[in-house]
């Protein structure tokens, strides 16, 4: 239970109407799980506006009301304030409420197109190594130390995500590490929470059917660090051009790393394998169990935050050569014949072409590569031609099918697909994704290689609004032990 006064503190209030010294006991944006005694939040949400529901907080026993949108008719007896941006007043007040938890760790975002699930998992795997008590907030799943949470959104909302900081200060936890998507940025779910470090992996060609311009889609991204506050770190991508772009404006302390340009820390590759990677870390040989150019980008993102978070430099290096694959991020299976098989979540030309690249780089000359993709339904569409190219490109036979469509015909997302590939004989589709896989590992020599890329750790395809139960790689296995 907290004061009414508490739990708006450094929130910008336009006016407000009745009494602010009244106990709290919950805070709650969704009507349907306010309580009597909570201070519900109406937020201007994507799907919804929350000031439609304020009568229906009212009569499930709401006690204040935090508005934005200008409201002709207030119920008697019930507090109101109006913010001056409600979602944000939403982050602050969930981070009040639960007593500012995240000034209690060290907490450290990732955020870019690609590779935040590998980075912030990676790193809970170092740290958790290391001997310390870790959080994890992830696409994948989320982790109070050893217990596993199920993670629904990449970044919670802000009373789940302020909840989760807390049960983690709780339990002892001294680091966490936690995707930032743009989504959450746009949406300030992040608004209220103190970050020791943001790391900036990349910036391609993804959700613009939610930015709408790639312009806007690297100003949020770019609005993280500039959140950052001076005794905190961004550690950037020096390789990708919008590196630069996002550090502009921080007041955190600036730290680049790179493979190909002068870095604070810097990687090369020097074999590749499908079974690992021999690089050069800092003038030092190192095996890691991660594959591919793009892991070394991921490997050296771990690496430098480890070293800004005062782990030692030797110390860091050991850890590192102990990481593991991230599920379904580049995961290898092979067949007894001798076929190999990688199942990734790659569902952005860019991630699509570093992992074929990838592939080419490893695989020998009389290898062929048989790549089975679909691109997601209600999402961007301009991306469907362009991958379904890559994949033409750096394939010998490609298979179009349906990854998840949602509420699209399946059929017409391949199509879409279909018109980066004209007049290309190497490509097939097949709607139903077993039998495009089936159909990929049957059409694989030994030897070969096939990539089944798209949806990775998901363990269910999304249609008309229900999941059903998919999993690429209990498919794979099927089929890879039973030719």
């Amino acid at each position: 239970m907290k004061k009414l006064t508490d739990i708006l503190k450094d929130i910008e209030i336009v006016k407000s109407t009745g009494s602010l010294d009244i106990e709290i006991i919950d805070v709650q944006f969704d009507s349907r799980k306010v309580c009597p005694g909570t201070v519900f939040f109406a937020v201007n949400g994507t799907q919804t506006d929350g000031h439609k529901y304020i009568l229906q907080a009212i009569k499930s026993g709401a006690v204040a009301i935090v508005y934005q949108d200008e409201q002709e008719e207030l119920t008697e007896g019930i507090t109101y304030i109006q913010a001056a941006n409600s979602a944000k007043a939403l982050g602050m007040a969930a981070s009040n409420f639960y007593m500012r938890p995240s000034e209690k760790m060290k907490l450290v975002g990732v955020t870019g197109t690609n590779g935040k699930t590998t980075i912030a998992t990676l790193l809970y795997q170092m740290f958790k190594n290391l001997g310390y008590k870790v959080g994890l907030l992830s696409t994948i799943e989320n982790y109070i130390h050893e217990e596993k949470i199920g993670a629904t959104h990449t970044t919670p909302d802000p009373v789940q995500l302020n909840k989760l900081l807390n049960d983690m200060v709780d339990a002892g936890v001294d680091y966490c590490f936690m995707e930032v998507s743009s989504h959450a940025i746009h949406q300030d779910r992040i608004e209220g929470l103190d970050f020791a470090g943001g790391i900036f992996t990349n910036i391609t060609h993804d959700h613009l059917d939610y930015h709408k311009t790639f312009s806007e889609y690297i100003n949020v991204k770019k609005a993280f660090f500039d959140s950052l506050k001076s005794t905190a770190f961004a550690l950037v991508n020096a390789d990708d051009k919008n590196g630069a772009v996002m550090v502009q404006n921080t007041n955190a302390v600036i730290k680049k790393y790179s493979v190909s340009r002068m870095a604070d820390f810097k990687a090369k590759i020097l074999e590749p394998h499908f079974e690992g990677t021999l690089i050069q870390l800092d003038g030092k040989e190192l095996w890691i169990q991660l594959i591919g150019l793009f892991n070394v980008y991921n490997v050296l993102a771990v690496y430098g935050a480890a070293i800004m978070l005062g782990v030692s430099e030797d110390e860091a290096l050991q850890e590192i050569s102990k990481l593991f694959t991230v599920n379904g991020r580049f995961q290898p299976m092979r067949s007894k014949e001798g076929k190999t098989a990688i199942v990734d979540y790659a569902h952005t030309p860019d991630a699509l072409l570093n992992v074929l690249q990838t592939i080419k780089q490893i695989k020998a000359d009389n290898q062929k590569v048989i790549t089975v993709v679909g691109a997601g339904g209600n999402r961007d569409k301009e991306k469907r031609p362009e991958m379904a190219k890559i994949a033409a490109d750096y394939s010998d036979t490609v298979i179009l099918t349906s990854d998840n469509p949602r509420n699209e015909n399946p059929d017409d997302i391949i199509a879409d697909m279909q018109k980066g590939v004209k007049g290309v004989n190497h490509v097939l589709s097949i709607t139903n994704r077993k039998e495009a896989i089936k159909t990929a590992v049957y059409l694989a020599t030994d030897n070969d290689v096939v990539l089944v890329a798209g949806k990775g750790h998901e363990t269910y395809q999304e249609i008309k609004g229900e999941r059903h139960h998919f999993d690429d790689k209990e498919v794979l296995t099927e089929f890879l032990n039973n030719k």
